[in-house]
């Protein structure tokens, strides 16, 4: 099996209650990872998550915005530990998340809504391969009807467009840019059914 090189989220998203801000600091309660909470002026925190083993660390600011932790993020991680426990958080804690798990030869690009995987994609020199897209039509229809953050939603599509507009830039062969393309589709289509 192939070793990961790193992991990077390109960009991460968490909205957490006051109760599951608590819970998502109660979560990082493993030995091998130090925790400093700061609260900070309106009522915001920081986080500073560290692996004892590697120093790595990561910087997790949330914002108060009215009865909710807003928090983004965007860092690379090389070590396990960190690594998982980032996973599993945006997981447990519904975040929508890009995130690429860097290979010697490829990359996966792992696209997360409210915590689920809903699309996969390998990229490497030579190909763009779709590994898995969430066919629940009908239920996506229906979490963006009662979705109340719809420009949040708009947001994530545009940033996520706008990594695949990069790429496309990279590619070089016909079937990479066709596949690229195919994706952009999708995104607009998406795009223009949220703003309609």
């Amino acid at each position: 099996m192939t070793q990961r090189l790193a992991t990077e989220y390109v960009k991460a998203r968490l909205e957490l209650t006051e109760d599951e801000m608590s819970r998502f600091v109660r979560f990082f309660g493993d030995p091998h990872i130090r925790m400093q909470v700061r609260v900070l002026d309106g009522g915001n925190q920081e986080l500073v998550l560290e692996d004892d083993a590697s120093k790595e660390e990561i910087r997790l600011t949330f914002e108060r915005q009215e009865d909710l932790f807003v928090g983004e993020l965007s860092c690379r991680l090389v070590y396990p530990k960190l690594t998982n426990a980032m996973r599993k958080a945006v997981s447990m804690f519904k975040g929508d998340a890009i995130v690429n798990r860097i290979y010697p030869t490829y990359t996966m690009v792992y696209y997360y809504v409210r915590g689920d995987v809903h699309k996969i994609i390998e990229f490497s020199k030579n190909k763009t391969h779709l590994v898995y897209e969430s066919k629940n039509t009908m239920g996506q229809l229906e979490k963006q009807f009662n979705n109340l953050n719809i420009e949040q939603e708009i947001a994530f599509i545009q940033n996520a467009i706008n990594k695949l507009l990069d790429l496309r830039n990279q590619a070089k062969r016909m079937e990479e840019i066709t596949a690229i393309d195919e994706l952009l589709r999708e995104h607009a289509r998406q795009l223009f059914m949220l703003e309609a």
